[in-house]
């Protein structure tokens, strides 16, 4: 009886094996959304397990490309306040997260912003690392990655630049000078070329990485940019 038991057992697992890798396996399609850039103030991205890359759109417009399948999607919405929301709307089964994950062409999301400045770009993730070039916002920039890097060009913020990661590095260059920001940077495991309090500065830079690296460098921007 006990190997009867075990053995409808075992079989029911494989059951539920395959109905994992069937799901997992659902075709993605290539999608992209559009927004008129003067009806759009702030960017919000809160994602899992994706790959954000931004770059430099050539039209004016924000794009943003992603992948979709039956059971993993986004919500993308604007507010009244005019804040374009992009959030993870998976509606997955706990056997959808057995057998091998989506290939990394669509475990990525590209947002590309033209040259007109926005107020806040905030992006989060888990996983995967967040890329953005050299970029220019009249309020604060916000990035944060569970288990990937952040890599950045030159950012050039008025307010405050918020980095946060667990398990990954902290790497690029801020528009400004030193001596233009107060700094919080708390750093365990890892080293990080960032003072662990500056109390001086007109704007704010809080870095937070657990398990990496941070190596963060200055670069004095020209006068009348956005950041002084």
């Amino acid at each position: 009886m006990k190997k009867i038991i075990l053995l409808t057992l075992c079989l029911m697992f494989g059951s539920f094996t395959l109905t994992g890798c069937s799901d997992s396996n659902d075709p993605f399609s290539e999608k992209e959304y559009t927004a008129d850039v003067s009806q759009i103030k702030e960017i919000s991205i809160d994602v899992r397990d994706r790959q954000i890359e931004v770059s430099r759109s050539e039209d004016g417009q924000i794009h943003i490309g992603y992948f979709e399948n039956n059971k993993e999607t986004y919500d993308i919405t604007v507010s009244d306040e005019n804040t374009l929301t992009v959030t993870s709307a998976d509606s997955k089964d706990w056997t959808d997260y057995i057998g091998v994950k989506p290939s990394a062409e669509v475990r990525k999301i590209s947002l590309q912003i033209p040259d007109t400045l926005l107020d806040t770009l905030t992006l989060s993730t888990t996983n995967e690392e967040i890329s953005l070039p050299a970029l220019a916002v009249t309020g604060s920039i916000k990035i944060s990655s569970n288990g990937g890097n952040i890599t950045f060009g030159n950012l050039n913020v008025r307010d405050s630049l918020t980095l946060t990661v667990k398990n990954g590095d902290i790497s690029g260059t801020i528009a400004g000078s030193y001596d233009d920001f107060a700094i919080q940077a708390n750093s365990k495991k890892g080293k990080s070329n960032l003072p662990g309090n500056k109390e001086n500065g007109e704007k704010m830079l809080n870095v937070s990485n657990n398990n990496g690296d941070v190596n963060i460098e200055f670069i004095k921007e020209p006068n009348g940019a956005v950041g002084k």
